[in-house]
């Protein structure tokens, strides 16, 4: 009896101690590290990160906070602890991908146009420990004009079917609404106004025959690419969206012909750019506090794809085949003449002198790839993104808190994640250099922890090299 007795004891313990693994996973103890906490703060130097569960319990000075007996303890002496980066313009296209982004310290992303049904699956897979991805907000279907440029899309024609996309994106169980460039005025005000009465943000590009300043008034969260900033920064503002907007209402208009229309005011927007008008625009946008996106990456690619540099990329090894064809033969490779070409890299350089002059102003800015684009890489692009944001004029750590802070704020999200604070998400990348003495620094990735859970460097490796031996195949 007492040997009964003694193994249901022992058993019962076992028990015991089991579910209290389940409930409390082993501490994570981060000691000596320098922690930039995207506040805007100074660096700290020399603190102990005390990581439980998914959350950061401690933060302080190295041998002032207790270390947890039982913890993981991870000597991060020369080292420098970031949050988690966001990439917010992406169009996602396989696990692949976001295992790309993962490898790169990529925690969480805005998914721009994309598959539901297919995101809500990743997310399951995730929650139930099969995968490891970034976390998504996501758009699904985009709302376009009535001959929408991308198939799938919603199209819309007048104010009552821009109200009927506004619920169908809502029920179908998108984060908001994403707006698009071939969009009807009267439609566009009533996505605004519906998506306003029901409770759902909406964003994307200023449509061509909306002005930027009227978007941002409209409550219009976050503008793409820098879509319609230079139409209002031109002092033929009016004249040029007429133009546009009367080509767009006759019933030949398609993509193709928008497109080429609006490229064709290139050299007069670069010709009539007004400096007033640029600051007045900007002032609104700070009190509106409407986001920028301006997916520095693809307006550079646009401008410069013609270059040797891009097809000769060492990153192309993480792409397949079927994608290399896509990119070698979209519309973006088109031939361009000398005069064209030179057009464009002159507008890449006015954009970037746009995005300083904003961020001088107080616009807020949210780092995005635009993946999905030929030659950006997933992951690998977002630090491209970043140092083109320095390039422009913003300092290394506006570039961080563009990729952290910002993306936090911007979804409403800031009391949980997006800084190095006690309380907050465990999502954070552990890097080998100083990222605000050189904002490349951010790719000398030593770790990265996504809601508490490790990934070593030689983890991240062997996931990049599993991403490399799928496209090899394919």
């Amino acid at each position: 009896m007492k040997r009964i007795h003694l193994i249901f004891f022992i058993l019962a313990l076992t028990t015991t101690l089991f579910a209290q693994t389940l409930q409390e996973p082993q501490p994570i103890a981060l000691i000596h590290v320098t922690v930039i906490d995207a506040t805007g703060s100074a660096p700290k130097a020399d603190m102990t990160v005390i990581l439980s569960g998914d959350r950061i319990s401690e933060i302080g000075k190295s041998g002032k906070v207790r270390v947890p007996k039982n913890a993981r303890v991870i000597d991060a002496r020369g080292k420098f602890l970031i949050p988690g980066l966001w990439d917010m313009h992406v169009h996602a296209w396989n696990k692949e991908s976001l295992t790309l982004l993962v490898a790169n310290g990529v925690i969480g992303v805005r998914e721009m146009f994309g598959s539901i049904d297919s995101i809500q699956g990743w997310r399951k897979e995730v929650e139930e420990g099969k995968l490891i991805l970034p976390r998504m907000v996501a758009a699904g279907p985009i709302v376009d004009g009535p001959k929408p440029f991308w198939p799938g899309s919603i199209a819309v024609g007048n104010e009552e079917e821009g109200r009927q996309a506004v619920t169908k994106v809502k029920n179908g169980g998108s984060d908001f609404v994403k707006v698009y460039s071939m969009l009807p005025r009267e439609a566009y005000f009533a996505i605004a106004d519906e998506a306003r009465k029901q409770g759902i943000p909406f964003a994307g590009h200023v449509p061509s025959q909306v002005k930027a300043s009227e978007a941002s008034d409209a409550g219009q969260k976050s503008i793409e690419h820098l879509t319609g900033i230079l139409h209002a920064c031109s002092s033929k503002e009016d004249e040029l969206l007429k133009e546009i907007t009367d080509a767009m209402r006759k019933p030949d208009q398609s993509a193709i012909g928008y497109l080429r229309r609006v490229g064709a005011q290139n050299k007069t927007l670069l010709e009539t750019y007004s400096e007033e008008k640029a600051s007045a625009l900007f002032a609104r946008f700070v009190k509106n506090g409407t986001y920028q996106s301006p997916t520095l990456t693809v307006l550079r690619m646009i401008a410069f794809v013609g270059d040797s540099e891009f097809t000769r990329d060492a990153r192309m090894k993480y792409i397949s085949s079927s994608v290399k064809s896509y990119w070698q033969n979209s519309l973006f490779a088109r031939p361009r003449s000398p005069e064209s070409l030179a057009l464009d890299k002159r507008l890449f350089q006015k954009h970037l002198e746009i995005v300083g002059a904003m961020r001088k102003a107080g616009v807020e800015m949210l780092a995005g790839t635009d993946l999905g684009n030929p030659y950006i890489f997933p992951g690998f692009s977002l630090h491209d993104e970043l140092a083109l944001l320095v390039k422009a004029g913003l300092t290394p750590m506006e570039a961080l808190q563009s990729a952290t802070r910002n993306p936090a704020k911007f979804l409403g999200r800031l009391n949980s994640t997006g800084t190095i604070e006690k309380g907050k998400m465990a999502d954070l990348v552990l890097l080998d250099a100083d990222p605000l003495a050189d904002i490349a620094n951010t790719q000398k990735i030593d770790v990265v922890i996504v809601g508490g859970r490790l990934i070593l460097k030689s983890e991240l490796q062997k996931m990049m090299a599993e991403v490399e031996a799928a496209a090899n195949k394919k």
